[in-house]
């Protein structure tokens, strides 16, 4: 699958979290939402594929821990 166009950039804090989490040898990362790994399909994949290729496992928040979104 191609790289979504953009997705670097749009999503450099996710990458570089990933990164620095390869690098001090931890083996997860945790997000706070769901939406942090992408807004679309392609964006989600492209986040999932990365954490799989540097062996991260993901942890994303309890749903009651989220913001209220009216």
């Amino acid at each position: 699958m191609k790289v979504p166009s953009g997705y670097e950039k749009k999503f450099a804090d996710f990458i570089r979290l990933c990164s620095e989490a390869k690098a001090k040898g931890v083996s997860q990362v945790t997000v706070a939402y769901p939406w942090v790994l992408g807004d679309t399909y392609e964006e989600l994949v492209e986040s999932l594929s990365r954490l799989a290729d540097m062996g991260l496992s993901l942890h994303i928040a309890a749903r009651k821990d989220w913001p209220r979104q009216n």
